[in-house]
């Protein structure tokens, strides 16, 4: 039983790194198709950079990257659970089914949202830029 607690204990921050990286750049993914036209997304043609749209970007980008190399993380994911949110209700909700993500095509927005959440309370884990300034 003893093996078992130190083995979760070592790997649950690694976990939570792993987590939070591969979180970090499918979201960052979605800034660059907005704002740097990679991947190159059709809808995003002539996106003008302070449109809803353009500073969702922003948020992707900038964010996601934050949350990638693990800096100032708890701030960042709260910030970034908010903005999935309002983006589900504005985008996604609006188009009726608010309680069936499903039907709206939505369940990405809400997945993000709490998994933002869950960095807003839990933090980077290891291998992270505020892991290294807690040395």
């Amino acid at each position: 039983m003893a093996l078992d607690t130190v083995f979760f204990e070592t790997w649950r921050p690694r976990a939570l790194a792993v987590l939070r990286i591969v979180t970090a750049y499918l979201f960052v993914t979605h800034g660059t198709a907005k704002l740097l036209g990679i991947p190159h997304q059709d809808s995003f043609n002539g996106l003008k950079l302070l449109s809803l749209v353009g500073v969702a970007g922003i948020l992707e980008l900038v964010g996601g990257t934050l949350m990638l190399i693990g800096l100032c993380v708890r701030p960042v994911a709260f910030v970034l659970c908010g903005f999935m949110a309002v983006a589900y209700f504005m985008a996604h909700a609006s188009q009726g089914n608010v309680l069936v993500p499903m039907l709206n095509k939505g369940e990405l927005a809400v997945v993000y949202c709490f998994v933002f959440l869950y960095f807003s309370a839990a933090g980077a884990g290891a291998w992270s830029v505020d892991a290294m300034r807690r040395r």
